[in-house]
C-alpha cells in the first residue's frame, strides 16, 4: 500500500470519469468501445492505459468488490493509492513499458490516422488475445482518422471481438463520425479545477504561490499544459505580451508602423507557442469585456487593476471586434496561412 501512495502522491479526484471506469470493472460490465473526450492534457490517454492495467491486474481481477470501490485515477490519470491496479505485477509492468502483446496504441501517422493502420489493427483483432484477460486497443486522437480509416473502424465496432475493448480519445464528439460516436460509451473528462492545478504545481514543482496561480490560470484546466508552462519562460513571455497589448490596444501610443511590424515579426517567430500567445490575447480581451459587468469573474486575476483601467478606456463593440480578429488569425493559422502576414494583419486590426 505504501508503494502505491508514494508513486502517486496520494492525490485523488472523485470525478465522474473515474467513477464510471471503476463501476465498469466492479460490475464486470465493460463496454466493447469507450470514447474519452476532453481538452488536451486532462489524462485521457493515461487513464486509458490505467484502465487497461485494471482490466488485467490480478489484484483487481481477484478482488473486484473491494479493490475498485473508488476512482481508478488521479488528476493526471495516474494510479490511485488504494483502488487501482497494483502497478507492480508482470501485467502492469508490461503495459506501462508498452511491451504487452495485447495492449495496442494507435496514433496519427503524421497528420492522420490512415486506413492502413486500421487494417493492420483489424488483422490483429482477428486473432485471439495472447495472454490478456481483456485485450485493450487505444486509438489516441481519434479525430485524426481520415474518412476511410473511420469507415474501416466502424466494421470493428459493429462486430466487436470477444475479450476486447476499444478506447478512443478525442477533444469532442463532433470531431468524429456520428456512427462511431453512437457505437461507443461516451466518458467526458472535465478540465482540472484551477485550485487543484495550483496544488499540483506547488507540490510537484515547488514554485512560488503567485506563479502557481498564474500558471494554473493560463493552463485552462490542462495538467500537461500547466507543467509545460512551468518548465519554460512562459511567465515572462506573458508579461511581455500584455505590455505590448496594453500599449497597442489601450494607450495607442508608441506603436508606430515600425514597432507594429516588429511586434508582428516577433510573434511570427514563435511558431510553436503562437497558439498559446493568441489564447492569452483573447483571454485578456475577454477579461476587459467581463470586467465591465462582473469584475469578480475575470480570468487573469493578477492583472485585475490594469484590466479594470483598460475596461474604462475601450468600448465593448471595439473589444468584440478585436476578439473576432484574434479568432480569425487562429483560423488562418490552422489553414497554414503565411505566419508573418497573418500577424501583421492582426496587429493592425488590434491597433484600431
Amino acid at each position: 500500500m505504501r508503494k502505491r501512495a508514494e508513486r502517486t502522491g496520494g492525490l485523488l479526484i472523485h470525478n465522474r470519469a473515474s467513477k464510471w471506469l471503476s463501476a465498469f470493472i466492479r460490475k464486470e460490465t465493460i463496454p466493447h468501445a469507450l470514447l474519452f473526450t476532453g481538452i488536451e492534457g486532462v489524462g485521457k490517454r493515461t487513464s486509458a492505459m490505467t484502465f487497461a492495467m485494471a482490466c488485467n491486474c490480478p489484484s483487481v481481477v481477484s478482488c473486484q468488490s473491494s479493490v475498485v470501490s473508488g476512482p481508478l485515477t488521479t488528476d493526471n490519470g495516474q494510479l490511485t493509492t488504494d483502488n487501482g491496479p497494483c502497478g507492480d505485477c508482470r501485467s502492469c509492468r508490461k503495459i506501462r513499458s508498452g511491451s504487452h502483446p495485447d495492449i495496442s496504441l494507435v496514433e496519427p501517422s503524421g497528420t492522420f490516422i490512415r486506413i492502413a493502420q486500421i487494417r493492420e489493427l483489424c488483422h490483429t483483432l482477428s486473432m485471439k488475445p495472447y495472454e490478456a484477460r481483456m485485450r485493450v486497443v487505444i486509438i489516441a486522437n481519434a479525430q485524426a482518422m481520415n474518412p476511410e480509416a473511420g469507415n474501416a473502424l466502424l466494421k470493428v465496432l459493429e462486430e466487436p471481438p470477444e475479450r476486447t475493448v476499444l478506447i478512443l480519445t478525442a477533444i469532442q464528439t463532433s470531431d468524429l463520425l456520428p456512427t462511431i460516436v453512437s457505437r461507443c460509451q461516451h466518458i467526458r473528462f472535465d478540465p482540472i479545477p484551477r485550485e487543484r492545478l495550483e496544488t499540483l504545481l506547488l507540490e510537484k514543482k515547488q514554485i512560488r504561490p503567485d506563479d502557481a496561480e498564474v500558471i494554473a490560470t493560463l493552463a485552462n484546466g490542462s495538467y500537461s499544459k500547466a507543467f509545460s508552462i512551468s518548465r519554460t519562460n512562459w511567465i515572462n513571455r506573458r508579461k511581455w505580451l500584455i505590455r505590448e497589448l496594453e500599449s497597442l490596444v489601450i494607450e495607442k501610443q508608441g506603436h508606430g508602423t515600425a514597432r507594429m511590424l516588429a511586434f508582428a515579426e516577433r510573434l511570427s517567430k514563435n511558431k510553436d507557442i503562437l497558439p498559446d500567445l493568441l489564447e492569452v490575447m483573447k483571454t485578456w480581451l475577454r477579461d476587459i469585456v467581463v470586467c465591465k459587468y462582473d469584475p469578480e469573474k475575470i480570468i487573469n486575476r493578477d492583472l485585475g487593476d490594469s484590466i479594470q483601467h483598460a475596461s474604462r478606456k475601450i468600448t465593448v463593440a471595439s473589444l468584440l471586434s478585436k476578439i473576432k480578429s484574434v479568432d480569425s488569425a487562429r483560423k488562418n493559422l490552422r489553414a497554414n496561412a503565411n505566419l508573418r502576414l497573418t500577424m501583421e494583419v492582426l496587429v493592425c486590426q488590434l491597433s484600431f
